[in-house]
């Protein structure tokens, strides 16, 4: 069984010799002096960003120091010394790690109330401000203690995971395309969304469990393990586990929202993506950085651009797609006998208790009993998360400026 692999895949970020040059049955490196010619990347996981400029993005510009490399040039950002050499090769890694820690770990309060807000169908206060979140927080992790903000942290990793190896598994064994080549087609774009769409299908009951486990009050809730989520899921598919109301939906009504959910946020999200990238090319063509020009800005131009582009395409695909998620959270959540926060005192729960009949039933019915705004229930939450999102990646870009100064 031969591996279905984009052309010219590598598994590394190569920056000198071309793939092209490459021929049938050659190694990547067949000599110690051709490793300085390679950079590896962070894991292409769910939230991670590709930090090189390699197949996936354009060369951020002709002539930059990343873009402009012959095949017998090691990649140079002017910085000249052994512990700015160092530095360098591992700024991408440090940086994109910054951004993967406030996304998934630093962000992960602003996700449960969140979502707590979006299946409060009780809520008089939508909570549509940052401050009222942030108020909202305090009083919950005075009444429950700070792991009432974090919990289902690892059930989001564990999801993460098993997307990431559905969507492998799935394009391995089927013509499926798993990336887009630049000489892409229509028929390669409808196999790559329906990739996504059965990956997110497969993924979806234990989705299902990880959002009860972030908007089960800590009151009432046990320590759960941290495979409970897996267990949940398979319970779920075979009926087994822990017993539900009536009013659960089958996994077949599920089944559309979802999947519409999950190849809409990846669509914008790519989408905006490679704008904010076509836009800063553009701006930065008439201004490429000179050869004298200071190695700080060099790093800089190298690594941020992507990282923009990332934070731009999440924001855009989730403020968009707010309502939808909305509508997805309360429907997986129905007759799963789940009781979340008072998200309008904050020391109190709350039973969930709808009877949505399905997707339609669930717009109509927020639409008539909670007007327009209760699809926004909870959007303060985005506007705290992505502005911690920010800061945190100002405060990195700071910190490097600051150590590339020192060692140049």
């Amino acid at each position: 069984m031969h591996p279905r692999r984009p052309d010219g895949f590598d598994g590394l970020g190569y920056r000198g010799i071309g793939r092209d040059e490459l021929g049938p049955g050659s190694r990547p490196f067949s000599s110690g002096s051709e490793l300085g010619s390679w950079v590896t990347s962070p894991p292409d996981i769910p939230g991670s960003r590709n930090l090189h400029w390699g197949e996936k993005t354009p060369p951020y510009g002709a002539g930059t120091p990343l873009g402009g490399a012959g095949s017998n040039e090691e990649v140079n950002l002017g910085v000249a010394g052994p512990g700015a050499e160092q530095l360098n090769r591992f700024a991408g890694f440090g940086i994109g790690l910054a951004s993967l820690f406030t996304e998934n770990v630093l962000a992960h309060p602003c996700i449960v109330l969140r979502r707590q807000c979006q299946v409060n169908y009780h809520a008089r206060n939508y909570h549509l401000t940052p401050f009222s979140i942030v108020n909202i927080m305090y009083c919950i992790n005075k009444t429950q203690g700070p792991r009432a903000l974090w919990k289902g942290m690892g059930s989001t990793f564990i999801v993460q995971g098993i997307t990431l190896g559905t969507e492998g598994i799935i394009s391995e064994f089927t013509p499926l395309p798993r990336e887009l080549s630049h000489k892409w087609n229509l028929k390669q774009i409808g196999g790559h969304l329906l990739l996504k769409g059965l990956t997110h299908v497969i993924a979806m009951p234990f989705y299902s469990a990880s959002l009860i486990e972030t908007v089960q009050s800590e009151i009432i809730r046990d320590n759960p393990g941290i495979l409970d989520c897996v267990k949940e899921g398979i319970g779920r598919v075979v009926g087994l586990g822990v017993p539900h109301s009536k009013r659960l939906l089958p996994l077949m009504v599920l089944t559309f929202p979802t999947a519409l959910h999950g190849v809409l946020h990846y669509a914008i999200s790519s989408v905006v993506q490679k704008l904010v990238l076509f836009v800063l090319k553009r701006d930065n063509s008439h201004n490429l950085p000179a050869e004298s020009s200071t190695s700080v800005q060099s790093m800089l131009d190298a690594y941020f651009p992507e990282l923009i582009a990332s934070f731009a395409a999440s924001l855009c695909a989730d403020v968009m797609l707010y309502p939808l998620e909305t509508v997805l959270h309360r429907l997986h959540i129905q007759g799963t006998r789940t009781i979340i926060d008072n998200t309008d005192l904050g020391y109190e729960v709350l039973p969930i208790n709808t009877q949505y009949e399905g997707m339609k039933d669930c717009i109509n019915t927020i639409k008539r009993e909670e007007g327009v705004q209760g699809f926004y229930k909870g959007f303060g939450a985005v506007i705290v998360q992505y502005t911690l999102h920010v800061a945190v990646l100002q405060l990195t870009k700071i910190i490097y400026s600051t150590l590339l100064q020192n060692v140049s």
